[in-house]
């Protein structure tokens, strides 16, 4: 598998990412080991896990399988912590919070460090400077080695980029921001990817298949196995099942027809390849699925295809994101 930096950093990681959400909740271990072991046999290197997913059992999980199955130095480790588990605070990025939430994720993961650590998101109720106060105490204190964040909108990744960048060898650059990002979810393209691609951040795409429902399994009805039939999944993957996703999902089966690939190789690999995205991260409940997502390597999209989906998914742009000259 092709590696890429993240951002304008030396950070490098595999241009697929293996995402964790489902671990030890819907994924068991020894799925989650076959799983793991493709993608590290294909050469894979990012895997993406936080600290409440599975309230933590997610990367205890990871920790056991890279103390038994796979070499912890054949993997990037990202993880990310802010998330609580209180209805009335969801998120909390104070320096007390997320240093401890740090030294518990490495407890969990076993390990003395991870390679990236995220902001999982924007805390409005804790000043920015002190949550990346964190983040610069994290990577001096060798516990981090690159920092990101998660859920930023564009002006708050900005703001956090350039404090970052205000004292350089004082504080610890931005590496990369993670946000939902697809043909079905283009709206970093707003302001988020600008902002990114300006800053020298790299994106790290989430949901890139359309939480599933590109890969053209619910053009039918809901598959009873599938995320859209699970209770506490199925509001998730709800909001693309209206006619508009249902316009670009059979757009992605024609030209996944045209070029004789699966319409998920289609999304993939177009998402894969936006300027400014450093590795899609994705889910699979098994290691077939994995494989197949695995296959989009291969696969480049021709320059056609490329601008007729670009077309079909174009998001409207209006003032003030639309380019100003040409109104």
């Amino acid at each position: 598998m092709e590696h890429r930096h993240v951002g304008r950093t030396g950070l490098r990681v595999s241009r697929i990412g293996l995402g964790t959400l489902t671990w030890a909740r819907d994924t068991g271990e020894r799925e989650a080991a076959d799983l793991l072991k493709t993608f590290w046999e294909a050469g894979g290197t990012l895997v993406d896990t936080a600290d409440v997913y599975a309230d933590g059992g997610a990367e205890y999980l990871l920790g056991r399988l890279m103390a038994d199955l796979v070499p912890r130095r054949d993997l990037v480790i990202a993880t990310k912590a802010g998330g609580v588990p209180d209805p009335d605070r969801r998120f909390d990025c104070s320096r007390g919070h997320l240093l401890a939430a740090l030294d518990a994720s490495l407890e969990r993961l076993g390990t003395d460090h991870v390679d990236l650590w995220q902001i999982h998101a924007y805390d409005p109720v804790t000043p920015l400077e002190e949550t990346l106060q964190a983040v610069d105490t994290a990577v001096s204190s060798g516990r981090a080695r690159y920092a990101g964040v998660v859920g930023f909108c564009g002006w708050q990744l900005a703001k956090a980029a350039a404090w970052q960048l205000a004292a350089p060898g004082e504080r610890t650059r931005l590496a990369g921001t993670q946000m939902e990002y697809s043909l079905l979810q283009r709206g970093v393209e707003r302001e988020v990817l600008p902002a990114a691609l300006d800053l020298g951040i790299g994106l790290l795409p989430s949901s890139p298949l359309g939480r599933g429902v590109l890969t053209g399994k619910y053009r039918d009805g809901t598959p009873p196995d599938s995320r859209g039939a699970s209770e506490h999944l199925a509001p998730f993957v709800a909001p693309y099942l209206d006619d508009t996703a249902a316009r670009i999902v059979d757009a992605v089966a024609i030209a996944a027809d045209g070029l004789a690939v699966t319409p998920l190789q289609v999304a993939l690999a177009w998402v894969r390849d936006r300027p400014g995205v450093a590795a899609p991260i994705v889910g699979a409940r098994t290691a077939r699925q994995l494989g197949e997502i695995l296959s989009v390597e291969s696969l480049s999209l021709p320059d056609e295809i490329c601008r007729a989906l670009d077309d079909v998914s174009a998001p409207v742009h209006r003032y003030p994101d639309h380019d100003w000259s040409t109104l």
